[in-house]
């Protein structure tokens, strides 16, 4: 109740100073469409290798803003250091990179990839064990001839042919990947990518290197194509785990890129770059549209598009650093913009009325009326329910009087992922495994793979968290249950679980490796993540990795839940 007298204050608020915010929005409108006719024209030009990618950008950008006119001319490399003008390149460019006076900023990045013919008769195989940076390093190191057999476990004693193109930042890529100079016998470079594409699909058992932008027009992932992608095994285990499983698609390949599945050594940033550090609303304007929806169409011709947090970041340091305040209008020296302030004001103290009413009424997280809660609390936040089990990898099971077990997620992950917006499940009736993958849990894009902490067949599926999987937040041990399980070798596997003051001491050294994870980021990304921060008292926030980058969760991945399986 009162929190609708609350709202209802609020609301009346904004009624009352409708008006008045009406005016001060017009009086502005001039001077907002004065600012945005001086962000029409602009000059753009490429570096050729980027001529594509800018002729989309620019007709893209263009469509959107009909009164634009920004125009674009390709420029040769080598006098890219020395344009006047904002200009788009690769690492190719070096010069024009490594000139300290240029401003520069990261705008998207190029893939370079390892290609296959779909006649490879070890295609099968190779698709589901990829192969280890070593194993790539191996067909480039000394002059003996390289087989598959040393490639591939019962691989044929054929030799393995290896094609690169003479572009000398693929080259460059290669070395840094392979860590050789990319001399021996086995190696032909050939002069154009086509050349190499060529190449590949008429040799069966070769190898090649190209750019993934090169063979957007090629169905290499739909299965009809000649050409396939060869798997890389990043972790080097001699198989492709699922996590690296990333070859499905275009879109699921650019993604795992993104959060990292991926060798950085073969992925090449795309720069902006211009002389001094652009300060036309022109350039800006156009940037930041790049930054924003220009991303979107980067996937479909095979580059990848930025993480959140870097588009966040450099559209901010564009905007901080490059914008002419003094010609936007000015809300505050407006005498009919109060109003408009009070109305915020006034806003937000209701917001912080509202927040600490319902903290203060908040209840715990709810819990199985059967499952005694005891009194512990970690870290001065998570419950610790007896009765239960809990696997290192941040399960818990729970059986039943009729012998089913009841399995989820642990309050420690929940707290800090933030709430979840989306769950994958298996279906019911499928045959699991402990240490398997149980399910996926999603937020806002970012995902963790969860495995089973049991054995056995799966004979309900928790359906209410298909429609809102936020309840494993609420009510992780109750109405948060993810599957029914019957189980197979449950006195066996339960002998490797803690239940009670065993894992809550356990948890206390997770907390201890959170927080030096957590430090090690900050650390390392202290303008990226400088609004992350242990509280006082060396408390972590809670929902530490909410608003991390993908790369952060896929970290969390490898050294809290791999690790333990």
């Amino acid at each position: 109740m009162k929190t609708i007298l609350f709202l209802t204050i609020g609301l009346s608020l904004l009624i009352s100073n409708h008006a008045a915010f009406a005016v001060s929005r017009s009086a502005n409108s001039n001077a907002s469409a004065s600012v945005q006719s001086m962000t029409n024209a602009a000059k753009i030009s490429s570096s050729p290798e980027l001529y594509n990618l800018a002729q989309n950008w620019v007709k893209d950008y263009n469509a959107a803003n009909p009164s634009s006119m920004i125009s674009l001319e390709k420029i040769a490399t080598g006098k890219a250091e020395t344009a006047e003008n904002l200009i788009l390149v690769s690492d190719e460019n070096t010069p024009a990179l490594t000139n300290s006076s240029n401003w520069n900023m990261v705008v998207a990045r190029d893939i370079i990839v390892p290609i296959i013919s779909a006649r490879n008769p070890m295609l099968s195989q190779l698709t589901q064990i990829g192969l280890s940076d070593d194993k790539f390093a191996m067909l480039f190191k000394g002059n003996e001839t390289k087989n598959w057999s040393t490639c591939v476990p019962n691989g044929q004693n054929i030799p393995v042919q290896i094609y690169l193109s003479n572009n000398q930042n693929l080259l460059k890529s290669l070395e840094s990947f392979t860590n050789s100079s990319l001399a021996t016998d086995n190696v032909k470079r050939l002069n154009s990518s086509a050349e190499l594409i060529s190449a590949v699909q008429n040799d069966q058992f070769s190898i090649g290197f190209c750019k993934l932008s090169d063979l957007t027009s090629l169905n290499i992932f739909d299965g009809t194509e000649k050409i396939r992608l060869l798997p890389v095994d990043k972790n080097g285990n001699g198989r492709l785990d699922n996590f690296e499983n990333i070859y499905g698609s275009l879109e699921e390949f650019t993604h795992g890129v993104w959060i990292g599945k991926y060798p950085n050594a073969l992925c090449n940033n795309i720069y902006a770059v211009s002389a001094l550090r652009p300060t036309q609303k022109s350039d800006l304007a156009f940037l930041t549209w790049v930054l924003g929806e220009g991303q979107k169409s980067l996937n479909s011709i095979g580059y990848c598009d930025l993480t959140g947090i870097e588009k966040e970041s450099n559209i901010a340091s564009l905007m901080g650093n490059s914008l002419d305040r003094s010609s936007l209008p000015s809300m505050v020296t407006s005498p009919k913009s109060w109003p408009v302030i009070v109305t915020i004001a006034g806003l937000l103290v209701l917001f912080l009325v509202i927040f600490f009413y319902n903290k203060s009424n908040a209840g715990t997280v709810a819990v199985d009326p059967h499952i005694q809660l005891g009194p512990l609390m970690i870290e001065k936040v998570l419950d610790v329910p007896k009765g239960l089990y809990f696997d290192k990898t941040h399960t818990w099971a729970f059986m039943e009087q009729d012998g089913n077990v009841r399995v989820g997620i642990d309050d420690f992950l929940q707290h800090i992922t933030g709430k979840l917006t989306r769950i994958k499940m298996k279906e019911a009736g499928e045959i699991i495994r402990k240490g398997e993958t149980i399910m996926t849990i999603i937020q806002e894009g970012k995902q963790l793979n969860i495995y089973a902490p049991i054995s056995g067949t799966i004979i309900a599926q928790n359906v209410s968290l298909l429609a809102d999987s936020g309840i494993i937040n609420s009510s992780p041990f109750f109405k948060g249950w993810v599957y029914q399980i019957e189980p197979k070798n449950w006195l066996r596997e339960v002998q490797f679980m803690f239940m009670g003051d065993k894992y809550a001491e356990w948890l206390k050294d997770e907390f201890i490796r959170l927080k030096d994870f957590i430090a090690t980021i900050v650390r390392t990304n202290n303008l990226v993540y400088e609004h992350v921060v242990l509280q006082d008292g060396g408390e972590l926030t809670d929902n530490v990795l909410a608003e991390m980058d993908p790369k952060v969760w896929e970290d969390f991945q490898t050294q809290f839940i791999d690790s333990s399986r």
